[in-house]
């Protein structure tokens, strides 16, 4: 008896994944879901969220005129950070350089400076940065200090170091911004594609009236939530490796982890957004409102609170624990992890362990929601 119950129960699940399947390929939209928006979103963002700032133009205003104020300007203009031009106007000019935009920084080399590098162990040099957008000018001053930094290291001799400092960069040698957002682009198009497909499943049922069938047929509902979410599973994890693929050959991002490790819990993240867009659908009436709760519900949370871009312990307390409810949260520190770091299943524990408790969470109040569906 209990072989012949779970051949009906795997014969039911089965007919609704086919069904669901041959739905989604002959759905021309949902097939660009999944295949198109990835990829075109991963380059659009890939190459967007850049926080290398580079070719700023520095207005060089140059009072002295010596070979040593030409051996710093050259610095300047050997670094990919900036893009030097002389200044020759009126100190009061300084300002419509930054009204123009002509200029997000300047440099002030004063008349005496060479005398002054052959006399003193430090030399004043004037740097105005415009700082309208903070954050750009706390770059800028980070990459002036470094040119300064070398040219001092190698053209001032006399200067004290009380410390012999020497750093190394793990990880992310080069500080390319690149190999941080593209694996958190992952997290973001995963739950955003998962949940938007599953979140119009039930919806779409609703407004087709083929729900109703379901009433005079013996089918549960956590069989029909299975079989819904089967096909989603493979399909998200099809477009989850094309984002991989373009990650790793069009962004150069290394992978240093194991793909094994990595496929395991990326299913698992794939699971806690089919479970979100299903409970979505549950508590929508039509596939317009279910769409955009689902985007609403992964798109916002996960740019701005999921550690994405900004650190999660910068962000005031409420936020941070309103954080914790976002599972690209905790997907974040899994594919950033995996991906750049090589860290292995007991390093992603506790991560892991959330995103399952999530999962099961969010299955359990899908089936319950839809079951009180069923019975209204």
């Amino acid at each position: 008896m209990r072989i012949k119950k779970g051949l009906k129960l795997r014969s039911r699940v089965v007919s609704i994944a086919w069904k669901e399947f041959f739905h989604i390929i002959h759905d021309p939209r949902t097939l660009a879901i999944i295949f198109l928006m990835p990829v075109i979103q991963l380059v659009m963002f890939g190459y967007a969220l850049n926080l290398e700032i580079q070719n700023v133009e520095i207005a060089i205003a140059d009072y002295s005129h010596s070979t040593q104020s030409r051996a710093l300007i050259e610095r300047f203009k050997g670094s990919k950070f900036f893009k030097p031009f002389y200044f020759e106007g009126n100190l009061s000019q300084v300002d419509e350089l930054f009204k123009s935009r002509k200029a997000r920084a300047v440099m002030i080399i004063p008349q005496d400076f060479e005398k002054q590098l052959q006399k003193n162990a430090h030399v004043q040099i004037q740097f105005l940065i415009d700082a309208s957008d903070a954050n750009a000018a706390t770059y800028i001053r980070q990459y002036c200090y470094r040119v300064i930094t070398d040219f001092n290291a190698t053209q001032n001799k006399n200067l004290p170091l009380p410390f012999d400092i020497r750093d190394t960069i793990l990880f992310n040698p080069d500080m390319k911004s690149t190999y941080f957002f593209v694996p958190g682009l992952m997290a973001l198009l995963l739950v955003m594609i998962s949940a938007l497909l599953t979140s119009i499943t039930i919806t779409r049922e609703k407004e087709t009236g083929t729900l109703e069938q379901i009433l005079v047929s013996p089918i549960q509902p956590y069989e029909i939530i299975i079989g819904k979410v089967l096909p989603y599973i493979l399909l998200a994890f099809i477009s989850a490796s094309l984002i991989l693929i373009v990650a790793v050959f069009l962004f150069q991002v290394p992978f240093r982890g194991s793909l094994l490790l990595l496929v395991l819990l990326t299913t698992l993240y794939i699971i806690t957004g089919l479970s979100l867009g299903l409970m979505i659908s549950t508590i929508s009436q039509t596939q317009q409102v279910a769409m955009m709760i689902a985007l609403t519900a992964t798109l916002l949370p996960t740019l701005l609170l999921s550690g994405f871009i900004f650190p999660i312990p910068s962000m005031p307390k409420i936020l941070q624990y309103i954080s914790y409810i976002i599972p690209a949260s905790f997907y974040l520190l899994i594919v950033r992890g995996i991906i750049l770091k090589a860290s292995s299943f007991m390093d992603l524990l506790i991560p892991t362990s959330i995103l399952v408790i999530m999962s099961t969470i969010l299955l359990n109040v899908s089936a319950r929601k839809f079951s009180i569906t069923l019975e209204k």
